[in-house]
């Protein structure tokens, strides 16, 4: 009797552990600089290496520009935003970001405690380097 109540606590404590890591998952977000800021968005960091263009800087609404995060230039500029290259642009970008752990202990942090939203400037919301970056961030939480 008593291992089965060891047993059902357990089990008990494993789901809400998932639970709580389901919803730091969902608290952190991709999204389009250009999109509408919305107030769900909490804190607002921009990952591209490159400025977005038409957006000056004194009035983008972003709480940090980490654009060492961003893929190398040599990365980016090979990608070109083709999706016939997007899971080799993963993988080279994922080799990127181990150099970079300390960076995404810091986004991983950060979501711990409140919603983030990693904006993006590519047109193409599917293959971008944020969206790896999501991905690399909510397997390390």
């Amino acid at each position: 009797m008593k291992d089965n109540k060891a047993l059902f606590q357990a089990q008990q404590n494993n789901c809400v552990l998932i639970n709580a890591l389901s919803i730091i998952k969902r608290m952190i977000k991709v999204k389009r600089i250009y999109d509408p800021v919305s107030p769900d968005d909490g804190k607002r960091i921009l990952v591209d290496r490159l400025w977005p263009r038409g957006i000056k800087k004194n009035e983008a609404e972003i709480n940090e520009w980490l654009k060492d995060i961003a893929p190398s230039d040599g990365l980016r500029k090979w990608f070109s935003h083709d999706p016939n290259k997007w899971q080799e642009f993963k993988n080279r970008y994922i080799k990127e970001l181990k150099n970079n752990s300390e960076l995404i202990e810091r986004l991983k942090a950060v979501a711990k405690k409140e919603k983030v939203t990693l904006l993006f400037s590519a047109k193409d919301i599917e293959h971008n380097n944020a969206v790896v970056l999501k991905e690399v961030i909510d397997k390390k939480i």
